[in-house]
């Protein structure tokens, strides 16, 4: 091996103070690189945790905004139901009321009916109480003028 004081392959600090510096130089250099990477990666660091954290912050404000949509469309369709079955409790209480107001009226129909033939009833017996009498009459008339033959005759 053609080894050289401070050359390639020799150990450090082997040659003179010249070479030693360079080293060193060398070993400075590459702390501040390593020191700036570190502090380029503690940036880096900090800047996804602060775009994490902003990320959290927009997903839980979507989460609220989520929530309180879904929050006023369950009262919207509360209200809808409820007015729908208002609605229906309405329509329902008017076809009781109409239903009734039929009922009554067949009602009294029925007894308007039952009085018409009633009265029919009674207009018939009054009919044939007046054939009977008529019959009577005429029975009567012909036997008297039966009688008044039988005297002239």
């Amino acid at each position: 091996m053609n080894a050289q004081p401070g050359g390639e392959g020799s150990p450090p600090n082997a040659g003179g103070s010249g070479s030693g510096s360079g080293l060193e130089a060398r070993i400075e250099e590459a702390k501040k690189r390593l020191q700036a990477a570190a502090s380029s990666a503690t940036e880096a660091e900090r800047r996804l945790e602060a775009e994490i954290r902003a990320l959290e912050a927009d997903l839980e404000r979507a989460r609220a905004e989520a929530d309180r949509e879904l929050k006023a469309q369950q009262l919207a369709h509360e209200e809808e139901l409820q007015g729908v079955r208002e609605a229906k409790e309405q329509a329902i209480a008017a076809a009781e009321e109409r239903l009734n107001e039929i009922e009554a009226q067949t009602e009294a129909a029925e007894e308007r009916v039952a009085a018409a033939e009633e009265r029919a009833a009674r207009a018939e017996r009054e009919v044939e109480d007046e054939r009977v009498r008529a019959r009577e009459s005429a029975a009567s008339w012909l036997r008297g003028q039966l009688e008044s033959l039988r005297r002239e005759g």
